[in-house]
């Protein structure tokens, strides 16, 4: 589930002075120009200019942008997009166009909502509805409309914690389902939920998965291999190697102490975003036992080294500089970061999914 207030990779600056393509359709950046009462042909063209992509400040190429820095770039470009697309199919209904640009004023709202600005979430909502009363609206665009809600309404109940959105977001996909039952995407929103719910309900649905004949062969063997890690909950999980910083690790000599195996990465993002929680639950729980051991997928030693250095992690770091090839990774079959997983202190592996609940997780675990 995508995460709010973020800016859509199209916008984000490219890694050199090449300016990648626009987000919607091109011509140049003239975004301040205003559609005048033109011939709809002209007022087409024009509503195309002011959708190029705007292009980002020249300090970018050399210093990364704060989100906010970002958002507060981007967002003034969203907005008035919006408001152009929405002047031309007002005053020019039944032209061609017109379905087309109601489309991109939604898809520009969207992208508003998913920045940070829920002023428009009402706009979004109402533009859905008349899209989704459209009978000639291609399936591709309902879905893809259906497919955003569902993931709104499951953001929407992140506040009730991870569980509570993960429930809403598979009752969305359930609906989606029998709307659309032959739309390969459903199943594989069925795996993102198993791979993030509990062994039990992750079971049955990854039976669910395997079993679908509208599952690809690389959708079943995302589902078999999860299920192989779920096979290894409850058993002993060993684990020895020589730290980045030299230390010997050995979780067999860990007994009577939890410990947190960290599978993550600097250049991802999610685990980046993480590591403020896995340091935070380190510093309250470590001295009542609780050890963290990390697998970093990194590539470059001196980017890992200095990111550990800088936030001050004080767990060791297993590094090879093989990415998705880093032995563990390979061993453990991890297909995706951060992922996280915790040994009890009889050295048996008891999660494969901590990071939900993570604290609470660590400190049951701890009081047994």
């Amino acid at each position: 589930m995508p995460a709010m207030a973020q800016v859509p990779e199209a916008l984000l600056p490219p890694p050199t002075n090449q300016v990648p393509d626009a987000l919607v359709p091109p011509s140049t950046n003239l975004l301040a120009h205003t559609l005048s009462a033109k011939e709809p042909a002209a007022a087409w063209d024009e509503l195309g200019t002011a959708s190029q992509r705007p292009t980002p400040p020249a300090q970018w190429q050399t210093t990364e942008p704060s989100e906010k820095e970002q958002v507060d770039f981007f967002l003034p470009y969203v907005l008035a997009l919006m408001d152009k697309a929405k002047d031309f199919y007002t005053r020019f209904p039944t032209n061609g166009h017109a379905s087309e640009a109601r489309k991109q004023e939604f898809d520009m709202t969207g992208v508003a909502v998913g920045m940070g600005a829920t002023n428009q979430q009402l706009r979004l909502e109402a533009e859905e509805k008349v899209l989704l009363a459209d009978t000639t609206l291609p399936e591709d665009d309902r879905f893809s409309i259906r497919q955003n809600d569902i993931e709104r309404a499951a953001q929407a109940k992140e506040s009730e914690g991870e569980a509570a959105s993960l429930a809403e977001f598979e009752k969305g996909i359930r609906a989606l389902q029998k709307e659309f039952p032959k739309r390969p995407e459903i199943i594989q929103m069925l795996l993102e939920v198993a791979e993030n719910a509990e062994s039990n309900k992750a079971r049955a649905l990854l039976q669910e998965i395997t079993n679908s004949a509208g599952a690809s062969d690389e959708i079943k063997e995302s589902a078999a291999t999860h299920l192989k890690k779920l096979d290894a909950v409850g058993k002993p999980f060993a684990l020895q190697f020589t730290a980045l910083d030299g230390r010997e690790v050995d979780l067999a000599k860990m007994t009577g102490k939890v410990v947190l195996v960290d599978f993550w990465a600097t250049w991802c993002g999610p685990c980046v975003a993480e590591m403020p929680h896995v340091k935070e639950t380190y510093d309250k729980d470590h001295p009542k036992g609780l050890e963290i051991v990390g697998i970093s997928l990194d590539r470059e030693k001196e980017s890992l080294t200095e990111f550990v250095s800088s936030h001050h992690m004080e767990w060791p770091q297993y590094f090879d500089g093989q990415e998705w090839q880093t032995k563990y990774a390979t061993q453990f079959h991890i297909e995706s970061i951060p992922a996280m997983w915790l040994i009890d202190k009889k050295g048996n592996l008891r999660d494969i999914n901590a990071r939900t609940d993570l604290s609470g997780k660590v400190e049951k675990l701890l009081a047994e």
